[in-house]
């Protein structure tokens, strides 16, 4: 097993990723698959191309937002043809060569989102106009995700999400040139269900506090849908706002609402606050309408698990990817990641490596940086060797459609690492849904100036 025990500081991390700016003159045409397509933006004409990297290093979501940092900047070591390879060896099919990117050597800017749609908008737009990225990736918050794939859309410059876990972001607010990896909200209402039943049974009491933005919304609403048709009666709804830290004006009514189940609907510095909160206040020892009471997370990451501590001991929940699966692509992935970091990768540095992956990939295939063709290329692409087994990214909407873990926080951890264990998963048939449930459109294809 990899040695995970001595991690690098965040600052030498950060500062290796600290990468020059790299600008490009611009040809006036680009021959695309036997046809001439007019000039569009940041089209790469020398000996190197730009990635965006745009990811939430203050606020709320920072730790996995630095972490998905370490994905990316392993990811482009990888395509360079630098390190072990990682995940090129595993994906298949795979047309990457390990020599960049149609030749061109791959490198990044980095933004920060802060944690906040403006923020990440306005990062984004940065590193389009000044830093010339021909693709920007990256997000930890639904709110960021939807912003900056709204901003790519109008710009001409395709969008690879980070880890963005609301409906909206291939449902309502879905776009031509935004692609996203990270599961949803109703897949985890799927994928929790049966679990929740087994557990604890057909007939509870739940009491939701979420957080007030997009993701929040919707995975209240599927986890909420999910209980309900289990026969749970919904006692409460409650909206939090991001970064409070203390929960104690919200987690008091909960004593006296009736329910005998918390789910709390939280992500990032919020659930490692919210939980052991919830926990201190005695939840998790008292009985409620008979029964013991129960905490639920419905969607869970590994540093938020090592964040709450002993708090997360038996708490189930959901997850996109963990370190410890036993598929070749986990193992590649881990094995590179804990020799370059010192740490196991947590889904969010699992998500936008692939991201990374994903999109160059595409590029090879097409034959071209040309953004409808490199769309045309992602649309419909099935793939595997990345981790989650046999994964689709539909044409309909851009959603990855993949297997879904659901875990629960490890009773008897044997090291800071050994948080999560995986209790079971939904098959990627069954959280597969028909994409005129949440809406949208996608928008055209053509390529803009930016």
């Amino acid at each position: 097993m990899t040695d995970f025990g001595n991690r690098p500081s965040r600052r030498t991390i950060l500062k290796g990723g600290a990468v020059g700016l790299v600008t490009a003159s611009v040809a006036p045409l680009v021959f695309s698959r036997g046809a001439w397509a007019q000039d569009f933006c940041n089209n790469p004409t020398g000996k190197n191309v730009v990635f965006g990297f745009n990811i939430p290093q203050t606020g709320s979501y920072a730790e996995e937002g630095i972490d998905q940092l370490r994905g990316y900047q392993l990811a482009v070591k990888h395509l360079n043809g630098e390190g072990d390879g990682g995940m090129l060896n595993t994906l298949k099919p795979s047309a990457l060569k390990g020599n960049g990117v149609l030749g061109k050597k791959v490198t990044f800017v980095t933004g920060d989102t802060q944690t906040k749609t403006d923020a990440a908008r306005d990062s984004a737009r940065r590193m389009i106009e000044r830093d010339k990225a021909i693709m920007i990736t990256g997000s930890v918050s639904s709110g960021e995700a939807i912003a900056t794939q709204s901003l790519c859309q109008e710009m001409g410059v395709i969008y690879m999400s980070g880890l963005t876990h609301s409906n909206d972001t291939t449902g309502k607010d879905k776009r031509r040139y935004g692609f996203r990896h990270y599961f949803n909200a109703y897949q985890s209402g799927v994928a929790i269900a049966p679990f929740l039943a087994k557990e604890y049974g057909r007939d509870r009491r739940a009491y939701h506090i979420t957080a007030d933005y997009t993701w929040g919304w919707t995975q209240e609403e599927s986890i909420k849908k999910a209980t309900e048709a289990l026969g749970w009666q919904t006692v409460a709804t409650v909206r939090s706002p991001l970064g409070i830290g203390d929960f104690s004006q919200y987690l008091t009514p909960v004593l006296n609402s009736g329910a005998d189940v918390l789910i709390l609907n939280h992500y990032g510095h919020d659930m490692v606050n919210s939980l052991p909160q919830a926990v201190q206040f005695g939840l998790r020892d008292r009985q409620a309408n008979g029964k013991d009471f129960q905490v639920i997370v419905p969607m869970f990451s590994e540093l938020m698990a090592v964040g709450a501590g002993d708090a997360v001991k038996g708490i189930i929940g959901t997850s996109n990817w963990h370190w410890n699966l036993p598929d070749e692509g986990s193992k590649a992935f881990t094995k590179s990641y804990g020799a370059e970091y010192g740490q196991p990768p947590s889904q969010s540095s699992h998500t936008g490596y692939v991201q990374a992956l994903l999109y160059a990939d595409a590029c090879e295939r097409a034959g071209t940086f040309y953004p409808p063709e490199v769309i045309k290329a992602l649309e419909g692409f099935e793939f595997d060797g990345l981790g989650n087994g046999p994964t689709l990214y539909r044409a309909a909407d851009h959603q990855c459609f993949k297997d879904v873990l659901v875990v629960r926080g490890n009773p008897e951890p044997t090291s800071k690492f050994d948080v999560l264990n995986i209790i079971g998963q939904a098959s990627r048939e069954a959280v597969t849904y028909d994409p005129a449930m949440f809406g949208g459109e996608l928008g055209p294809y053509d390529a803009k100036k930016c």
